[in-house]
């Protein structure tokens, strides 16, 4: 499957996707409210088989708070980066994908550690690498009085 062809089928598969050939690999960007039938969809078509999550990463934009997945069909060869914009930068929430691809679980812990986006129907959300005193030091906002770090 060409590029061209995928950006096709994921808007077959997400009418309200925004998709488009970014400098590595197609990029879409889909609604939180939208994003796990949109995930589940991705691995489940047969077209797409989007069976691999080989990255996970949270990002902290000042206004909003944002975790990009980036997917891979293994039978396909082929790569997607899907983008998810959180609704609450204050208080950020999306699903888990730990069920449609098990190697979420750590990422989506390791996200929820250092930005403080949780994530609803993780099988074991906690803090991975700091304690609850912390905070959440990837934040653009974050102070750290106590620890004497600051960004």
């Amino acid at each position: 499957m060409t590029n061209e062809e995928l950006i096709t089928a994921i808007g077959k598969v997400e009418a309200e996707a925004e998709t488009r050939q970014g400098a590595q690999y197609v990029e879409t960007t889909v609604p939180a409210a939208r994003m796990y039938d949109f995930m589940n969809q991705l691995k489940q078509d047969k077209t797409l088989a989007f069976d691999y999550l080989f990255c996970l990463t949270g990002m902290d934009q000042a206004d909003h708070m944002q975790v990009v997945y980036h997917l891979e069909s293994v039978l396909h060869k082929h790569v997607l980066v899907v983008r998810v914009k959180t609704a609450d930068r204050e208080n950020p929430v999306l699903d888990s994908v730990s069920d449609i691809w098990p190697t979420a679980e750590f990422h989506e812990n390791e996200v929820y550690d250092l930005l403080g986006i949780r994530f609803n129907n993780h099988p074991d959300l906690r803090r991975l690498f700091l304690d609850e005193n912390w905070g959440f030091p990837l934040r653009k906002d974050f102070k750290d009085d106590i620890h004497i770090v600051s960004r």
